[in-house]
């Protein structure tokens, strides 16, 4: 049974998630998707990792 990794990797590399990294390059590399992506970051206090509770 294929590991969690090993299952994004396969998708990734299919069409269509060739098509879905494409198209979050495109809205990572808009300033305005940025500036929104850095401000709900702060909020949260850095990103990464889980939610705070």
């Amino acid at each position: 049974m294929p590991g969690l990794f090993s299952k994004i990797s396969q998708f990734l590399k299919s069409p269509q998630g060739r098509k879905m990294t494409d198209q979050a390059k495109r809205y990572a590399s808009d300033p305005k998707n940025r500036e929104k992506i850095q401000g709900m970051l702060r909020k949260r206090g850095g990103g990464g990792g889980a939610p705070r509770h």
